[in-house]
C-alpha cells in the first residue's frame, strides 16, 4: 500500500505516532510484562534486545550495491538510480516485524524489498521460509513523481532477518530517495522494555557471554503474538504471517522466520532457557494450553500447534507433558495444572498404553521425532524420554493433590523402565546406549545425552558415555550419528548438560566454544542469535536431505531448541537452580572449568535468586542471595575420594536473603538436613529437617533420581547418607553403597523420637511466633 502525504502537519503527526509507537508494546497488545531488567550491571552490554521497538538498519553493506549512493552517517538512507538500481541494509542482528519506509521518487515504478537472515541469500530474492524455495519479494508500486509512505501489509510480516535488499524496477530513469526505513518488532509483544531481562549471566569470557545472550535473544524473537503464525496451506508463492496460534497475546514458537508454530519437543529446551534468561513463561503457558486444547479424543497431543498442527509423534506428545512439569516448577501455577489434569491423565494413558512389550519398553508408533532418520518400535531415546516423563509426572501427581496414589506408581513404572533399558538398550562391548533394542551398531547422540541428563544410568556408565560422545566431535560441534553429517544444535545441548552432569566442566565448555562459539563468530550469521543446525562442512544446509529439500535457506537461523548454552551456564557453571516450585528449595553446584569467575541469576514469584564465584590464588570465594524463607543445598567444588565430596556441602534454610560460605565444622548436624516431602511438610508445617538413619527416602536427584529406600548410614564426615538396595557393583563383584548427599533425597517417612518430636515442636513454636508477630 502507497500512501502519500500531502502536508507537512501530517508527515509529523505520523512521526509523533511512530515513535509512540515504538516505545509501547506491540499494537493492541496489553502491556504485561516487566519494565525494568531485575539484575543491572556490566553485562547488560551483552544484550542484543534494542532499547525501542522501532529499530532502522546499522550499516550498508558494499556487496551487490548497483546504482546506488549510501550514507554511512544516516544508513536509515539511500539513492537508488534507474532500473535495477540496489542496496542491501544490514541491521546488525536478527530483527523482525513491519517495515515502514519513507521516500521520494522523480517518476512512477516500484520497489521491491527482500529479507534474509543469512548473508548467504541477499539479492532480489528473500530467502525461504515456506518450503518453496525463495520467496520472492514484496513490491511497494508508486505511480507518480512525489513523497511516498509504504508499511508493509500485516499479513506479510517478515518473522526474521538481518538483511533488507532494496531494489528498484522502472521503466524509465526514475531515480528514488530513501529518507528512512524503520521496522517495528513484533516479538515479546507484550513487553514495552524489550530489555527488561528478569535473569543475566556474566563469566571471565566474553565469547560465553555472548552465546548466553545470544540464546536470550533467540527466545525473544521466538515469543511472538498469536496471530502471526505461518501459513503454508495453499500458498503457491512468498509467504504469510497471519495465522491464529493459541489463546493469549504472546506464545513461544519454535523460530522467528519459520515454522513461527508451538513445538513443544523445541520446549525442552527453550523452557528452561527462556526462565532463567527473560524470565517470561506467559508464552509458555499458552503454548501449552493450545496443545491441550487441541488433544485428540485419545490422549494424544499434537506435534505442533496450529495453524501447522501436524500429529503423529509420540516423543513430541512427551515433551508436552514434560513441559507441563517445567512450567509449573517454574510458576506453581496449579490452577492451570487443575484446569488441565485430566487431559493430563489421558496423555499418559494414552502413552504408556504403549509399553506393550516383553521386555517393558515402549512400542513407539507414532514416528515422527525432531530430524534423526530413524524412529519407532523400541527406540532408545523414546524409552529415555518417557522415563522422565514418568519422572515429572510423579512431582506432577504430588502438586496436583492426587489421592489415587499415582506419584508412587508413576514413580515405579520409571524404576522398571530404567532396568530394562539398562538390560536391552545398553551396548556393554561399546560402552553406550544402541539406536534401539537390537543389534545395531549406531550408537546415538540424543539417547547417550539424555541417559545421563535424565539419570538412567549409574555413575559408571555416565562417565563412559561422556567419553564415547566425543568420538562425534568435529573442530565446530558434535555430529548426530542419528543423522549423519549434520549438528543438530537441538541435540548438542542435551549433550553440553550430560558432560557437566559427569563433572566434565572442561568438555560441555568445550563444545559449547566449538559449537555455538562458530556461529556467533560466522559473519554470514546473524551474529545475535542461535542457528537451528548447520552441517559438518561449516555450510548452514541443515537436514538438506532430511526433508529440507536441499534448500539451504530454509534454515532458520533464530531457533529456541538450540538455546541450551543459556540454562546450562547458568545451572551448571554457576550451579544455581531451582529444586522445587518456585525455588522453594534450591541447588547451588558451580562447576569452574577454565573460567576465574561467573555469576547468575533469575528471579520467581518468591524473589530474587543469585549466586556468584570468583577465583583468588588457591582458593575462591562464593556468595549467593536468595528469598527469604526458602532452603537449599550447597556444594563446593573440591577433590572426591570414595564417591563423597571432600568440601563443605550442605542444606540451608534462611530467613534472611544473603548467604555467605562457608559454614564452620560445628553446624554439620545441621548442614545434613534433608527435606521433607510435601505431605510431611503439610503435616508438621517443616520444610527440612537433620536425616537419621531408618528414615525412608525418595532420591530427587542424580543418577539415581527416583530410587526409594530406607537411610542405613548417615555419614556426617563426608556429608553423605547410604540408601539400602542403592549400590554399584565393584570390579571384583563386591557390591557397595553410593554415596548420596542429603540434599539429594527427600524423606518420606520420619523416624520419630524424643529429640526429634522436641524439634519439630521447637520449629512449630517458633512458626507460631513469626505468625503473631506479622499480625
Amino acid at each position: 500500500m502507497v500512501r502519500i502525504h500531502w502536508s507537512g502537519l501530517l508527515v509529523s503527526f505520523c512521526s509523533l505516532l511512530s515513535l509512540s509507537e515504538a516505545e509501547s508494546c506491540w499494537r493492541n497488545t496489553t502491556c504485561s510484562g516487566p519494565t525494568t531488567s531485575a539484575f543491572s550491571g556490566v553485562w547488560d552490554k551483552n544484550i542484543y534486545a534494542p532499547t525501542s521497538r522501532t529499530v532502522r538498519p546499522a550499516s550498508t553493506l558494499s556487496e551487490l550495491k548497483t546504482n546506488a549512493i549510501t550514507y554511512s552517517a544516516k544508513p536509515a538512507t539511500a539513492s537508488l538510480h534507474g532500473n535495477g538500481s540496489l542496496v542491501v541494509f544490514d541491521f546488525g542482528k536478527e530483527v523482525g516485524g513491519i517495515v515502514h519506509l519513507d521516500y521520494t521518487s522523480t517518476g512512477s515504478g516500484a520497489l521491491g524489498l527482500a529479507f534474509s537472515e543469512a548473508k548467504n541469500w541477499i539479492g532480489e530474492w528473500s530467502d525461504s521460509s515456506n518450503s518453496l524455495w525463495h520467496d520472492g519479494a514484496l513490491y511497494a508500486n508508486f505511480s507518480s513523481s512525489g513523497t511516498h509512505t509504504y508499511d508493509m501489509p500485516d499479513q506479510f510480516l517478515r518473522g526474521g532477518f538481518r538483511y533488507l535488499t532494496i531494489f528498484l524496477v522502472t521503466d524509465n530513469s526514475t531515480n528514488v530517495d530513501l529518507k528512512d526505513i524503520s521496522v517495528e518488532l513484533d516479538f515479546q509483544p507484550t513487553w514495552s522494555n524489550l530489555r527488561a531481562y528478569q535473569g543475566y549471566f556474566h563469566c571471565s569470557d566474553e565469547l560465553l557471554n555472548r552465546i548466553w545472550y545470544s540464546g536470550a535473544y533467540t527466545l525473544q524473537t521466538n515469543e511472538v503474538p498469536v496471530n502471526t503464525g505461518r501459513i503454508t496451506s495453499g500458498l503457491k508463492s512468498g509467504w504469510l504471517n497471519n495465522g491464529t496460534l493459541g489463546p493469549g497475546d504472546t506464545i513461544i514458537v519454535d523460530g522467528a522466520k519459520r515454522d513461527r508454530a508451538v513445538w513443544p519437543g523445541d520446549m525442552g529446551i527453550a523452557v528452561p532457557s527462556a526462565f532463567v534468561s527473560l524470565g517470561d513463561l506467559d508464552s509458555v503457558k499458552n503454548a501449552l494450553q493450545i496443545m491441550y486444547n487441541t488433544q485428540a479424543s485419545t490422549g494424544a497431543f499434537a506435534e505442533s500447534g496450529p495453524p501447522l498442527s501436524q500429529t503423529g509423534s509420540d516423543t513430541y506428545h512427551m515433551w508436552s507433558m514434560i513441559g507441563t512439569y517445567n512450567y509449573v516448577l517454574y510458576t506453581n501455577d496449579t490452577e492451570f495444572l487443575q484446569q488441565n489434569w485430566n487431559g493430563y491423565l489421558a496423555a499418559m494413558n494414552y502413552i504408556y498404553g504403549k509399553v506393550t512389550y516383553s521386555s517393558g519398553l515402549l512400542d513407539v508408533t507414532g514416528i515422527r521425532d525432531w530430524a534423526r532418520w530413524q524412529q519407532g518400535y523400541n527406540n532408545t531415546e523414546a524409552q529415555m524420554i518417557l522415563y522422565r516423563t514418568l519422572q515429572t509426572g510423579s512431582s506432577l501427581a504430588t502438586w496436583v493433590g492426587d489421592t489415587t496414589n499415582l506419584s508412587s506408581t508413576w514413580t515405579s513404572r520409571a524404576a522398571a523402565l530404567k532396568t530394562a533399558i539398562n538390560t536391552y538398550c545398553w551396548d556393554e562391548s561399546y560402552g553406550a546406549f544402541k539406536d534401539n533394542a537390537t543389534d545395531t551398531t549406531l550408537h546415538p547422540q540424543d539417547a547417550n545425552s539424555m541417559a545421563i541428563l535424565f539419570g538412567v544410568v549409574d555413575s559408571d556408565r555416565a562417565a563412559g558415555i561422556s567419553e564415547k560422545l566425543l568420538k562425534n566431535w568435529t573442530p565446530i560441534g558434535a555430529v548426530a550419528p542419528e543423522l549423519p553429517e549434520n549438528i543438530a544444535s537441538f541435540i548438542s545441548s542435551f549433550e553440553i548438560q550430560s558432560h557437566f552432569e559427569v563433572q566434565r566442566p572442561d568438555r560441555a565448555l568445550d563444545l559449547i566454544r566449538r559449537s555455538w562459539g562458530w556461529y556467533i563468530n560466522n559473519p554470514n550469521g546473524t551474529e545475535s542469535t542461535v542457528i537451528e543446525g548447520y552441517l559438518q562442512n561449516g555450510t548452514f544446509g541443515y537436514r538438506g536431505s532430511r526433508g529440507y529439500y536441499y534448500d539451504t535457506s530454509y534454515v532458520s537461523h533464530a531457533h529456541g531448541w538450540s538455546s541450551g548454552p543459556t540454562s546450562a551456564l547458568t545451572n551448571y557453571i554457576v550451579g544455581l537452580t531451582v529444586t522445587s516450585r518456585l525455588g522453594e528449595t534450591w541447588s547451588i553446584a558451580p562447576q569452574f572449568g577454565d573460567l576465574t569467575h561467573a555469576e547468575a541469576g533469575f528471579t520467581t514469584s518468591l524473589g530474587k535468586f543469585q549466586a556468584s564465584w570468583v577465583k583468588n590464588g588457591n582458593g575462591y570465594t562464593l556468595k549467593f542471595s536468595v528469598p527469604k524463607g526458602t532452603s537449599g543445598s550447597l556444594t563446593l567444588p573440591s577433590l572426591r575420594q570414595d564417591g563423597c565430596p571432600q568440601h563443605r556441602p550442605g542444606f540451608f534454610s534462611f530467613q534472611e536473603p544473603q548467604g555467605l560460605l562457608p559454614a564452620p565444622s560445628s553446624e554439620r548436624r545441621v548442614l545434613m538436613s534433608a527435606p521433607l516431602s510435601a505431605e510431611l511438610r503439610a503435616k508438621y508445617g517443616v520444610r527440612s529437617i537433620p536425616i537419621r538413619k531408618d528414615d525412608e527416602v525418595t532420591i530427587v536427584n542424580g543418577s539415581n533420581k527416583g530410587r526409594e529406600g530406607r537411610i542405613t548410614t548417615v555419614y556426617r564426615l563426608k556429608f553423605c547418607v547410604h540408601v539400602e538396595r542403592v549400590v554399584r557393583d565393584k570390579s571384583n563383584g563386591q557390591s557397595v553403597p553410593i554415596p548420596i548427599h542429603p540434599s539429594n533425597v527427600v524423606i518420606s517417612k520420619l523416624k520419630l523420637d524424643k529429640d526429634r518430636e522436641e524439634i519439630l515442636a521447637r520449629k512449630a513454636k517458633g512458626r507460631e511466633a513469626r505468625k503473631n508477630k506479622s499480625a
